[in-house]
């Protein structure tokens, strides 16, 4: 591909406030391998800011409007790239305004990467970080080097190693994958020639109001694809399968996938093992050939998101056999499930889970990992509006583990509301279905501290939620690391089958 299209070029110098989010730093680093000046800034220092220094990029720690305006309020940046969670009064996004620079949403600084590229937009409330780097591994499997522009790392197998990818990678093929954020109605701005809908499962009532709205902004994507161009949807979820009939009716092309009946390629006989997952898939583009699909990652969701990788790739031309054994090559993403270490026979895992339905499909995936260890759980809640929405829904999720701290709320975006807490969700429910007890600690260093004194050797514990309590890890495993006398608390990760 050209490195710089003239619609990237004509954004000019970009800087990208927050650039060390996961969304925002995969922008910056497409932008800067087709050519375009960037530069950025974040509130904090962290690993994102440190790996776009390695890649060349000019990044601050800390918000100044110096950064985007000279003294003299002239601008010294084309174009201010911001996410949703950039408020009106960052100085950078004021002074831009103030100086008429270009301000763009990273949704659309995004399609005009995707401009001139056979695009691929996964979208749905839950499984769009997993499935679109699945995609991405199929295609690079099969020799087709995609970009991709996904939120977090991507695992792969590299010989008898498992190594962690950049979720941001400029690719020689005419072919960009993109996680698709609905959460604020951005994947409007895209039109791809594939768009994949996993779940059209309600979420982000807060900026939608209602399921209604939005099942018709999942409709309106559906609407974008370019002509040509198909849908690919997961028959299993009601919410996916209702978007395909409206969108069949509408004349759009659809490919409906799962073990539901009349669904397009079938899901059968799946298998889920300590670590892995195994079915049958055939039909729709796929052809009349049963193909067994195996993967080295838990789950029975992810032998639906990995038959919706396949189909894709099968769409952009890869044989159908090559596709499902492209899927093997795949072990997970950043924060999903991912190992952060052993100590004393307890297996530490993290977890980006934030949703009642992934929390459930997490901890069904996780117990076959237990075996006869138990399956503990530090969960934090994220944003207040969706603890109050589903505050019975995740206690009876959370219900599936054998013990459960749940700490105080994440806020991210929105206001701080003292109304809502960990016991909106532990006083839904005591116990767990097992036993054990739901428990509120609003402090998150001492529900660390709690959840690691409850480990036993044989556990399983994983840190679940999309804010701060990734940070958990490391405290558990230096818990335990002194409760069992042992020097290096990663000395033990866990086994790659368990990713």
């Amino acid at each position: 591909m050209d490195r710089v299209s003239p619609e990237l070029a004509a954004l000019g110098r970009v800087h990208l406030v927050g650039v060390g989010g996961a969304g925002v730093s995969v922008v910056a680093r497409l932008l800067a391998a087709r050519g375009v000046p960037v530069q950025g800034s974040d509130a904090a220092d962290g690993p994102a800011l440190a790996a776009l220094r390695a890649d060349g990029l000019t990044v601050w720690v800390g918000h100044d409007a110096a950064h985007v305006v000279g003294p003299d309020g002239a601008a010294l940046v084309d174009t201010l790239v911001v996410s949703s969670a950039v408020r009106a009064t960052n100085p950078e996004l004021a002074a831009a305004r103030a100086a008429g620079i270009t301000v763009l949403h990273r949704s659309e600084a995004l399609a005009r990467l995707m401009a001139g590229t056979r695009a691929v937009a996964v979208a749905g409330a839950h499984g769009k970080t997993t499935t679109s780097a699945m995609v991405a591994t199929v295609l690079g499997a099969a020799g087709l080097d995609a970009s991709y522009a996904i939120g977090g790392t991507v695992r792969v197998r590299d010989g008898e190693q498992v190594v962690a990818l950049p979720g941001g990678h400029a690719g020689t093929a005419d072919v960009l994958v993109a996680e698709a954020d609905e959460s604020d109605g951005s994947f409007l701005n895209y039109a791809p020639t594939v768009a994949v809908v996993t779940n059209v499962e309600a979420d982000h009532l807060d900026h939608y109001g209602t399921q209604e709205a939005f099942e018709q902004a999942f409709a309106d994507f559906a609407g974008r694809i370019v002509p040509g161009g198909h849908l690919v949807a997961c028959a299993d979820d009601p919410g996916s399968a209702r978007l395909a009939q409206r969108h069949r009716a509408a004349g759009g092309s659809v490919v409906t996938y799962g073990t539901a009946p009349g669904a397009d390629v079938v899901v059968r006989d799946v298998e889920v093992g300590p670590g892995t997952v195994r079915a049958v898939v055939a039909g729709g583009p796929l052809g009349d050939d049963e193909h067994v699909l195996a993967l080295e990652l838990p789950g029975r969701h992810n032998a639906l998101n990995a038959t919706a990788a396949v189909v894709t790739a099968v769409l952009l031309g890869v044989g159908p056999r090559e596709a499902v054994a492209g899927a093997h090559e795949f072990v997970g993403t950043g924060r999903r499930f991912e190992p952060k270490g052993e100590v004393g026979g307890v297996r530490v895992f993290d977890s980006y889970d934030h949703h009642p339905t992934e929390v459930d499909a997490l901890l069904r995936a996780a117990r076959p990992a237990a075996g006869e260890g138990r399956l503990l759980v530090l969960f934090q809640p994220h944003l207040y509006s969706r603890t109050r929405a589903f505050a019975d829904r995740f206690a009876d999720a959370l219900a599936l583990a054998d013990e459960v701290v749940v700490t105080g709320v994440y806020r991210a975006r929105e206001d701080v509301d003292p109304t809502v807490d960990a016991r909106t969700i532990t006083d839904r429910r005591e116990r767990t279905g097992t036993g054990g007890l739901l428990r509120p600690v609003e402090d998150r260093l001492e529900a660390a501290h709690l959840v690691a004194a409850l480990a036993q050797p044989g556990d399983v514990l994983i840190t679940v939620g999309a804010g701060d309590v990734t940070e958990l890890g490391p405290v558990v495993l230096a818990d335990l690391a002194t409760r069992f006398g042992v020097a290096d608390p990663a000395a033990r990760p866990p086994g790659a089958t368990m990713g």
